[in-house]
């Protein structure tokens, strides 16, 4: 195999992704070339509504795969957090490479962390997940709509629309951008997205060529990892735009797995954490999801799912 093709959005940190396992690729097949598709998804085009009213799954997908399912495209470098629980028939997740940080970070030009900031104070954010998390440290902040990719959100905040701001962590780092002021948001305190800081190589099932060719880039911790986190958000039916939150850890062979759901004003907030053996990964994180909606999960998610068909 001489040339294969990537197919990835046109953020610049969609552009990292995919330009990171481009050079990956290089590094190991000294003759292989390999170019990059750019594809406008639907989660791009749409900039001027929540994410949370879009709606669906897979917004920041779709296109991609339909380039994989047509051969125009050999191999999709996704943001595991993206990634719908049920991939399209004749698609699979052919790695999981080595994750960056999972965590959040808060950004702000002119306060240290969240207890800095003013009575009131606009924080902004497109997650339900940091909003609700916030709102539970800090009931006062007005949660506003931040979209947009990384380098826009930032600059909305330097400019003053916002008085801080919470990305994710791999972001901030892959771009190598920095702000007078970023403080991590940790577990237990702050719990990231399923799947966040990780990458997916989305691929056809057909294509043992592929497969074989990015054996070498799975990272088996991060895969256990990652396949708990979203085995715990198949099982609440869970998108990236709801309330629902997740860390795990590796101890050995035991896997460590706490989630949570929320209502978005963090009037309620279930959580739960479970061990077991990484062998029962999957198995772990339908037990505790199903611990949670036992809980009060249900009546959580029921709701706002009613609400985004409204």
């Amino acid at each position: 195999m001489k040339k294969i093709t990537i197919a990835t959005r046109g953020s610049a940190l969609a552009l990292w992704q995919a330009n990171h396992i481009k050079e990956l690729l290089q590094n190991k097949y000294k003759e292989l070339e390999v170019e990059l598709s750019i594809i406008k998804t639907k989660g791009d085009i749409i900039l001027d509504v929540p994410l949370a009213k879009v709606g669906g799954k897979g917004l920041f997908v779709k296109e991609i795969e339909d380039a994989l399912l047509s051969g125009s495209a050999d191999l999709a470098v996704h943001s595991m957090k993206d990634v719908p629980m049920v991939l399209p028939p004749k698609l699979i997740l052919g790695a999981i490479p080595e994750r960056e940080d999972r965590y959040d970070v808060f950004l702000s030009k002119n306060y240290k962390n969240l207890d800095e900031l003013p009575l009131n104070a606009v924080l902004g954010t497109s997650s339900l997940r940091r909003q609700a998390q916030i709102l539970a440290l800090r009931p006062d902040l007005s949660i506003k709509m931040l979209r947009g990719n990384v380098q826009t959100r930032i600059n909305k905040m330097l400019n003053g629309e916002f008085d801080a701001i919470i990305l994710a962590s791999a972001g901030i780092k892959r771009l190598g951008l920095s702000v007078p002021y970023q403080v991590k948001l940790t577990a237990p305190k702050f719990l990231p997205a399923c799947g966040q800081g990780a990458l997916g190589i989305e691929i056809r099932e057909d294509r043992q060529d592929i497969i074989d060719l990015i054996a070498f880039l799975n990272h088996k911790e991060t895969q256990i990892c990652v396949e708990a986190e979203r085995s715990f958000l198949k099982a609440l039916d869970g998108g990236c735009q709801v309330p629902i939150a997740s860390h795990s850890q590796l101890k050995g062979d035991t896997l460590i797995l706490e989630g949570l759901v929320a209502e978005p004003d963090a009037s309620k907030i279930i959580r739960y954490t479970l061990e077991d053996n990484i062998q029962n990964r999957v198995a772990l994180g339908e037990n505790l999801a199903g611990k949670i909606l036992e809980n009060g999960g249900k009546e959580i998610l029921e709701h706002l799912y009613n609400e985004e068909i409204k």
